[in-house]
């Protein structure tokens, strides 16, 4: 049975429930898509710092939409699950060009997006958030848009008001269309619970080491758990590990922790 985008849609809204978490290993190219596919993902969502770093740039706007573009539909070419898409800010330096960035997300097959507001004023998030939801409307897409407030992960105003800062913002995205709120930088279980009390729409937030269990997240009230760019990283460290090794020891053994050949070949012998 083939499954078309809008089926997809649907299966990837209904992932999103306290009750099980969906947990998102975020791929940055085919290889690792397929790679987290198999190993039993419901979904998978790329990490845009992990997409730039693979093709040359760092994080932060610089990628160009159109490499970015390219990257999505190769992966959602490559999987079989639904994919969602991280476009940083948009790629584009206005309404107009985030429209366009939501356009080709929809051509290149996925089901979702995530927008970050970064050091941005929140009401330029909103209206951007406003633009793509537009623009799917008009293109008579269901597509999923997870706003991301960057208050905790980059610390940004008083530590006091924090909190209330962020949940004013989750409003204000949710009012201009949002249909996830992602909140990373945060582990404080109190902190997070309050969020996703206060949060008409599902809660994500990003994990790793120290963080609680996802199924502990979704105790607190958390529909969706994101690693981020930390797979990608992880991976990048296994790579300096072994050539520090080759290079000062003159060893192999970090090799042995790898995937075996036949069984990441295998992944692409049958396309999806």
């Amino acid at each position: 049975m083939t499954i078309t985008q809008p089926d997809n849609t649907r299966l990837f809204r209904s992932l999103h429930t306290p009750t099980e978490p969906l947990a998102l290993a975020n791929a940055w190219d085919v290889a690792s898509a397929r790679v987290i596919e198999a190993a039993g993902a419901s979904a998978i969502a790329t990490t845009s710092a992990g997409v730039a770093w693979s093709l040359g740039s760092p994080d932060g706007d610089v990628l160009t939409r159109d490499r970015a573009l390219e990257l999505i539909g190769r992966i959602v070419t490559a999987v079989a699950v639904p994919v969602t898409a991280d476009i940083e800010g948009g790629y584009g330096t206005d309404t107009a060009g985030v429209a366009e960035t939501v356009a080709g997300v929809l051509a290149a097959g996925a089901v979702g997006i995530n927008i970050e507001d970064g050091t941005r004023p929140p009401t330029e998030l909103a209206t951007r958030l406003a633009a793509a939801r537009q623009t799917a409307d008009q293109a008579g897409a269901d597509l999923f848009l997870n706003a991301r407030i960057d208050t905790f992960l980059f610390g940004l105003g008083d530590p006091d008001t924090r909190l209330k800062e962020t949940l004013s913002r989750a409003h204000m995205y949710v009012d201009a269309g949002a249909d996830g709120i992602f909140v990373p930088g945060v582990t404080d279980t109190a902190t997070i619970a309050t969020l996703a009390r206060d949060i008409s729409v599902p809660l994500n937030v990003m994990a790793g080491p120290g963080a609680p269990t996802v199924a502990e997240l979704g105790t607190l009230g958390v529909a969706r758990v994101s690693l981020g760019s930390g797979v990608a990283q992880a991976a990048y460290a296994a790579a300096r590990r072994t050539a520090q090794e080759l290079f000062g020891t003159g060893d192999y053994d970090s090799l042995a922790e790898g995937m075996a050949f036949p069984e990441l070949n295998a992944l692409f012998s049958t396309p999806h």
